[in-house]
């Protein structure tokens, strides 16, 4: 089989585009052929060697969305979708052909998206639930402020938020773009700048949003506190532009908030596989919609995909495998 792999760590530049032997499956496991993978910024800094439990040669990529051509009967030529923390990281990942995982690990591909729309999902609607549904427990008639929400993983917020009822404030530099799934789900824009708390407030009545779902961090972790109502959530995912903060101890406590560190990544992709198959009954609903597609690469053309994600792109960034 084809795939991408990296021997040291570096720039997209240190990635091969190699053969490789292809799996053969043990018991309890069932191979996968990949069909589109998507890239992460995860995926870049994994090459880039932040993460110290990557040991290479390894093939990198989480996400993906393929057909099930070896494991149990019930499960052959099922179209499937998955991601992980594990994959590409502690055992080889989705840039490549095919893909070994354990039969406990998949999950169904909702019937309403292609295999580019399904492998663009995982890694942002994996943490975007697991910190507004698993942590935060929003619910119908709260409110919730989704710093970042122009992202993928705030985008991916904004539409669980509105499908479990919740209005939704976007808090960002700029409004998501116009006529995307996210900005269809906002209730309102406030931008991020020094007024941004008091704007929250005023639309709030005063008081605050029930949850905060901050997907930049670090510079933007007190601005997320203080659009806390009392006893309010704040889900925290990120640490850009600093991973130490500082904060007012005594309002946070008078506060009574609540603070969640969010991360996908510690779960696997069988762990992972119990998440994809809630998000899957959103998709069929029609609750849910694709992300934007940006830019599509093939596998051959790894290092463009993955330099292009490194610049920074709005919108997905997939590798089509055919």
């Amino acid at each position: 089989m084809k795939a991408i792999q990296f021997k040291t760590f570096g720039a997209p530049d240190v990635l091969e585009y190699v053969e490789r032997a292809t799996p053969q499956p043990v018991a309890g496991n069932a191979l996968v052929r990949v069909k589109s993978a998507s890239v992460n910024p995860s995926d870049v800094k994994n090459v880039g060697g932040h993460f110290s439990h990557t040991k290479p040669p390894r093939v990198p990529g989480r996400d993906f969305s393929g057909v099930v051509v070896a494991g149990p009967a019930e499960w052959l030529g099922a179209e499937v979708w998955g991601t992980g923390g594990d994959i590409g990281f502690t055992r080889d990942g989705t840039h490549a052909e095919l893909i070994e995982i354990p039969v406990a690990a998949l999950s169904r591909k909702p019937s309403t998206l292609s295999h580019e729309q399904a492998a663009a999902i995982g890694v942002n609607f994996v943490v975007a639930w697991l910190g507004t549904v698993d942590y935060a427990q929003l619910a119908a008639g709260e409110t919730i402020a989704v710093i970042g929400a122009s992202g993928g993983v705030g985008g991916a917020v904004t539409q669980i938020a509105k499908a479990r009822g919740a209005r939704v404030i976007a808090v960002d530099r700029q409004p998501p773009v116009a006529d995307s799934p996210a900005a269809r789900r906002i209730d309102a824009y406030v931008p991020f700048d020094e007024h941004a708390v008091e704007r929250v407030k005023a639309l709030t009545n005063g008081a605050g949003a029930d949850v905060v779902y901050d997907a930049v961090g670090g510079v933007a972790f007190e601005i997320a506190l203080g659009l806390a109502k009392q006893r309010g959530r704040v889900v925290e995912i990120s640490a850009t532009g600093k991973r130490r903060v500082e904060f007012d101890l005594i309002d946070f406590y008078h506060n009574e908030t609540q603070l969640f560190g969010t991360d996908s990544a510690k779960l696997g992709v069988t762990e992972s596989a119990r998440l994809m198959t809630a998000l899957a009954e959103g998709f069929e609903s029609g609750s849910f919609e694709a992300p934007v597609i940006a830019q599509r690469f093939t596998l051959a053309q790894a290092r463009e995909a993955y330099e292009a994600v490194a610049a920074g792109t709005r919108g997905r960034v997939v590798i089509n495998m055919q």
